[in-house]
């Protein structure tokens, strides 16, 4: 008999102990706080994503899952050079071991280079999809080259007439010099 799967509901070793394999394409707007990022609509645009469970052994040969994650979308964001919108692609791709609680996680993530999760009976795969594209989401996202010429000044025009108001400072010592009254 073939075990189905639930993403938001994975039982991680049993998905890694039958080498599972799940994917699919959501809709990004049902994943909040990615779709919270865009800066417009994201009507029509998907997140793609692909998980394969599999057994390894470690030093002492005892089985420990792990999961192979991908997961990609477009997300419009702001381009930091013309402010404009602009599509970036956001990919993901990662190993993840599996271990029993948090402290062996926490303590196995300073030794190694690989992510370390806690495994669970029911796992949140879309969180994690989410997780990763998130850490995807570029500093300063932009064009390689910009729809729009970008203006290269910030000039205030009243900042020529406010530097000629301003008062000297030294005016006034100048002036006890040569002793004139103010």
């Amino acid at each position: 008999m073939k075990r189905e799967f639930v993403p938001d509901r994975l039982n991680v070793a049993e998905f890694a102990q039958a080498g599972g394999r799940l994917s699919g394409d959501q809709p990004l707007a049902s994943f909040e706080r990615l779709a919270a990022e865009a800066v417009e609509s994201t009507d029509g645009l998907q997140v793609e994503w692909a998980a394969q469970g599999e057994e390894r052994r470690d030093a002492g040969g005892r089985s420990e899952p792990w999961m192979h994650l991908e997961a990609s979308a477009e997300l419009p964001l702001t381009c930091q050079r013309c402010l404009t919108p602009v599509r970036t692609r956001l990919e993901a791709d990662r190993w993840f071991r599996f271990v029993a609680d948090e402290e062996t996680a926490a303590a196995l993530d300073e030794e190694l280079e690989e992510d370390v999760l806690v495994a669970s009976r029911d796992f949140d795969l879309l969180g994690l999809v989410e997780d990763e594209l998130l850490m995807e989401l570029p500093i300063t996202p932009r064009h390689d080259v910009c729809p729009q010429d970008v203006p290269l000044s910030a000039q205030d025009p009243d900042f020529d007439s406010a530097e000629k108001e301003r008062a000297n400072p030294f005016a006034a010592l100048a002036k006890l010099r040569s002793g004139k009254p103010e």
